[in-house]
């Protein structure tokens, strides 16, 4: 039941774990191109706040979740949530 677990992306906003695909920068073309579509789509989240973007979550329902937490600070929590569950 790991993918029902919450991991905080930010300003109280969470994502399922088990909804996550990927979590990426901002930095590179395509992923700026990627996010420009799906603002377009309106399948973009924003849980930023109005701060700067550094990280993508992709997840498997097509939605892009923006956040201003660093990828590598998601990565830390979402595999602190799965450590937890194993115990």
């Amino acid at each position: 039941m790991s993918g029902f677990k919450p991991v905080n992306i930010g300003f109280n906003n969470v994502v399922m774990a088990g909804r996550i695909i990927a979590v990426i920068s901002p930095e590179s073309a395509p992923v700026k191109r990627m996010i420009q579509e799906a603002r377009e789509n309106g399948s973009i989240i924003d849980a930023t706040y109005g701060r700067k973007t550094k990280a993508v979550i992709i997840t498997d329902g097509n939605r892009i979740v923006l956040s201003a937490l660093l990828p590598e600070t998601i990565s830390n929590r979402i595999t602190q949530k799965t450590d937890e569950n194993a115990e």
